[in-house]
């Protein structure tokens, strides 16, 4: 369903810092951006993927005001200076039992201040992450304001059940349903995430926008050794997420391999799992768990490795998928999630199922073989450059903000 948005005649730069007076150009759009996920002090990656685009928005006339929002009851995050966001703390009941109200509590705690700087720079629409709590207190400023609003969502638990069932698993799908259901547009990173919403919310206006790279930090490098055999895994250390399955395969090709290594760059609940995991099948020496990073040491990680491993079993779509695609190198992931989309098997990524002796078999295929690992990051790294960059992101987004949904 098209639709159109009409956005008022202003005038020029965003604003670089939260306070600072933001001037607008003929046509340019002034929105205000809703988000739980943003790069802070604390945790300057998290977010990363909402952050980014922004600053490509300004190409195409879309100036952004970030609120960055967290409950009470987490530890307070300080802003970052180079991520210029309003931080703001709400009350929630604990868990995801408060998931439902939250975003009505966000909006009672948002809704002044925001009131104040519509006045003094009105917004044209509000991009807001995920449903809840976010989406439901965009479309309650929306309301207030007489402005359209739009939600992204980035994950495939689509209504926020949280993997439960019973009443308080309803009334957050219902919550999420009627945020989808006001929407100017609902954006889903993967075309897997909209069949998930198109199947439970049948009256909805929804857009896929995959995720984009930046194609200049994300960029391939001749410095790697071509007689190297070593396997890179990026993600939280969660026991969906593969790291299991790499080690597990690592374990049945050491043999063969005796230069091999695995750097693992997360962090997360399950790692003590990995790491005993890894002692136990006696690869412990080839194995470096090396915490978070940064964007910038994440992406000298993917330059250097031989191949891009993360086998997880629960992916809407995947940056890191796209990232390591960028530096031309071969990405392995598993089939049926959201990145099938974009990886074509054995063209410019490899694609497994979940279980180890596929893994084993495209390690066995892809390590000792440069001239294949060249022809696939070649065509992974055009791939991007072709069509999922941040600016080609941002330019879809700049078009659904201003109300053109195919």
């Amino acid at each position: 369903m098209a639709t159109h948005l009409e956005s008022s005649k202003r005038t020029a730069s965003p604003p670089s810092a939260p306070g600072e007076q933001v001037r607008f150009g003929s046509g340019t759009l002034h929105v205000l951006t809703l988000t739980p996920f943003f790069p802070s002090t604390e945790e300057p990656t998290k977010g990363c993927f909402i952050a980014e685009p922004l600053r490509h928005l300004k190409q195409y006339g879309v100036v952004s005001t970030v609120i960055a929002v967290q409950s009470l009851y987490t530890s307070r995050n300080r802003p970052n200076p180079s991520e210029p966001a309003r931080w703001v703390r709400y009350p929630q009941l604990p868990g995801n039992f408060g998931l439902s109200s939250a975003g009505g509590l966000l909006y009672a705690r948002l809704v002044r201040s925001v009131r104040r700087l519509h006045r003094e720079q009105p917004f044209d629409v509000i991009p807001a992450h995920s449903a809840l709590p976010c989406g439901h207190a965009g479309a309650l400023l929306a309301r207030e304001l007489r402005i359209p609003y739009v939600v992204t969502v980035h994950g495939l638990d689509v209504f926020n059940a949280c993997f439960q069932s019973g009443t308080a698993a309803e009334w957050r799908r219902r919550a999420s349903s009627a945020v989808y259901r006001e929407a100017q547009a609902v954006i889903c990173i993967s075309d897997k995430v909209r069949r998930i919403l198109t199947a439970g919310q049948e009256e909805v206006r929804s857009a896929v926008v995959y995720n984009g790279v930046d194609p200049e930090l994300f960029s391939p490098t001749s410095q790697a050794s071509p007689q190297s055999t070593d396997i890179l895994v990026v993600g939280n250390l969660l026991l969906g997420k593969g790291h299991g399955l790499v080690l597990r395969a690592m374990a049945r090709i050491r043999s063969a391999f005796p230069g091999l290594r695995c750097s693992i760059i997360g962090e997360g609940r399950d790692r003590g799992k990995f790491v005993a995991l890894a002692k136990s099948l006696g690869i412990e020496q080839q194995v470096r768990f090396l915490g978070s990073k940064g964007r910038l040491e994440v992406a000298a990680a993917m330059r250097s490795c031989t191949v891009f491993a993360l086998p997880a079993r629960f992916e809407a779509l995947g940056c890191v998928y796209l990232e390591a695609m960028s530096c031309g190198k071969p990405a392995i992931a598993c089939r049926g999630q959201g990145i099938e989309e974009i990886i074509q098997h054995g063209r410019n990524g490899w694609l497994v199922s979940d279980n180890v002796d596929e893994l084993v078999e495209a390690l066995s295929i892809l390590l000792p073989s440069l001239e294949r690992r060249t022809q696939i990051g070649a065509a992974a790294r055009q791939t991007i450059l072709d069509g999922l960059t941040l600016s080609h992101q941002a330019q879809q987004l700049a078009e659904i903000y201003r109300g053109r949904v195919e």
